[in-house]
């Protein structure tokens, strides 16, 4: 296939192009040239900004594009419009976080999406998924049959740049008492980029159309069997303490943020989206230990952005008010009794 990919050398769109060309596929890549440019030596390269000149895409033909990095509907409609007679097949990637009800569990493809409060909303840290919606919406008009929607959870494994599933690795590898979330029972969900990548590329080839969600793995995972894997996989000696979602409140200990993968009860739903339609289309993932070391391999010198995860110091000073609340209690119990 010849492919247009938009993006393309940072995360997702890396492990695209290194799966396209491994099959025998012709892709084109269309970015601002300024992350890792060095990248896919002999690869078509087109220089571009989606908001300005489109030039570049007009009078040209391609099997598919993958737009990789679509956040605006205005932004993602001139792509869209101008290679509507371009390309076959327009795959946009979103996320599940186009949903309205995040809380709720097992959530299929047609549960209710988010909307934007008004049609101008460009505030993408606060109306992220009712952006990305929107952005499925636009593709949808123009492509309709002819439109893809995937819609992954937590992309994860080397080369993320969030540092959120890389924090834990990191974190299981320094070993010690880890501060974990409030319950080994809580559900997480995330899928390994590579494995996102390859199946974005067995969806071209198959023609698939409608939406999709797109994580893992295929079976519910709990947070604490996530990082029992995690801690094998590294061969890590570690303990895992699991404070009240009372005692984090209390310390202001933000869910997602400082204790990643975690969203919280009102985010819980977002951990346990229904696959059944991806796993259907052959979605196949990898092992979570695989990824875990793999990440930890990559991630070596690895810092997480600013925000991302607990500090050594923070991490410390909670854990030892967590003990100390523990222990405050034990002592209750026991003046109580007697």
């Amino acid at each position: 296939m010849k492919l247009l990919i938009l993006g393309g050398t940072r995360f997702l769109g890396r492990h695209l192009v290194e799966a396209a060309l491994a099959r025998g596929h012709e892709p084109t890549l269309f970015n601002r040239g300024r992350t890792a440019p060095e990248l896919f030596a002999g690869v078509e390269r087109l220089r571009g900004e989606r908001e300005g000149d489109l030039a570049l895409l007009r009078r040209r033909s391609w099997d598919a594009v993958v737009d990789t990095c679509g956040y605006l509907p205005r932004i993602v409609r001139r792509s869209a419009q101008v290679l509507r007679d371009s390309v076959d097949r327009y795959l946009f990637v979103s996320s599940i976080s186009v949903y309205a009800d995040s809380a709720t569990a097992g959530q299929s493809e047609q549960a209710p999406r988010a909307l934007l409060p008004d049609a101008e909303c460009e505030d993408i840290p606060s109306h992220y998924g009712a952006l990305k919606a929107a952005c499925e919406d636009e593709v949808q008009a123009l492509f309709g049959e002819r439109a893809t929607l995937v819609r992954p959870g937590l992309i994860v494994g080397p080369f993320d740049p969030t540092g959120r599933f890389t924090y834990w690795v990191q974190r299981v590898a320094r070993g010690g008492t880890v501060l974990a979330p409030p319950s080994p029972d809580y559900p997480v969900q995330f899928i390994d980029a590579r494995d996102l990548a390859a199946w974005t590329l067995d969806v071209l080839e198959a023609g698939y159309a409608g939406a999709f969600n797109a994580t893992g793995p295929a079976t519910p995972l709990a947070f604490g069997a996530f990082l029992d894997e995690c801690r094998r996989a590294l061969g890590a000696q570690v303990a895992f303490v699991w404070p009240d979602a009372g005692f984090l409140a209390e310390h202001e200990v933000a869910p997602w943020t400082e204790l990643p993968l975690y969203a919280g009860e009102d985010g819980r739903g977002l951990c346990q989206v229904d696959l059944a339609r991806a796993l259907s289309a052959g979605l196949r993932l990898r092992s979570v230990g695989e990824t875990c070391a793999d990440t930890a391999r990559w991630a070596a010198g690895f810092a997480p952005p600013e925000g991302v995860g607990l500090s050594a110091a923070r991490e410390a000073e909670l854990l030892r008010a967590w003990h100390r609340q523990s222990a405050a209690i034990l002592l209750q119990r026991g003046s109580l009794r007697g």
